[in-house]
């Protein structure tokens, strides 16, 4: 990353985003539906992980695409597994206005034609963490999800900063990690949804 090489992160980031994939099956994510909506959700972003070693625009949009229907995955699993609405009520209350200071911060350095496609972004992502913090509300151990949610969320934050706010090497060695904690930590989450694995 600091070197900013194409083909290191060739090698090693397909390697890496395979780790969570894996993480996931282990964790049963095939014998429940909100588990399955996860694994959707993590195959989206490995092709998002692959699709961003790469600078140009075609490539960056299709991995912002990516990881959006892979927020919509995740954001299906929550629903699936049921919502607490006041809690999602209440989580937008809060996040709306920081989402809202973010887009304002980025708005000058965006160009014209990223605008709808980071404003969508930032919409769906923003729903994602409300969601799961609403299947929280409805299961105590769904915090995990939410804390999932909440890291995926301040990880995206590090990339448009890096992509359109040149904050640079720092910004990125921040970002990744938490990335990569966020996604096991998806990948964790598909145990939860067992049979009794909440009581």
């Amino acid at each position: 990353e600091r070197r900013e090489s194409t083909v290191g992160r060739l090698l090693s980031k397909p390697v890496a985003s395979a780790g969570f994939l894996w993480a996931a099956h282990t964790f049963g994510a095939f014998e429940t539906l909100p588990g399955r909506a996860i694994f959707v959700g993590l195959c989206l972003s490995y092709v998002g992980d692959v699709a961003l070693i790469f600078s140009q625009r075609a490539p960056f949009l299709l991995g912002l695409v990516s990881f959006l229907l892979g927020h919509v995955a995740y954001s299906v699993a929550a629903v699936m597994h049921g919502v607490e609405w006041l809690w999602v009520a209440g989580a937008a209350a809060l996040l709306v206005p920081y989402s809202a200071l973010i887009y304002m911060d980025l708005r000058p350095k965006l160009p014209d034609d990223m605008l709808i496609p980071v404003v969508a972004y930032m919409v769906v992502i923003s729903a994602m963490v409300t969601l799961t913090l609403g299947a929280a509300g409805a299961e105590t151990a769904l915090v995990v999800f939410a804390l999932g949610a909440f890291l995926f969320f301040l990880s995206d934050i590090s990339v448009a900063l890096d992509r359109f706010g040149g904050a640079g090497f720092g910004n990125r060695a921040l970002g990744l990690p938490l990335y990569y904690v966020a996604q096991l930590v998806m990948a964790a989450v598909c145990g939860l949804f067992l049979p009794g694995a909440g009581a």
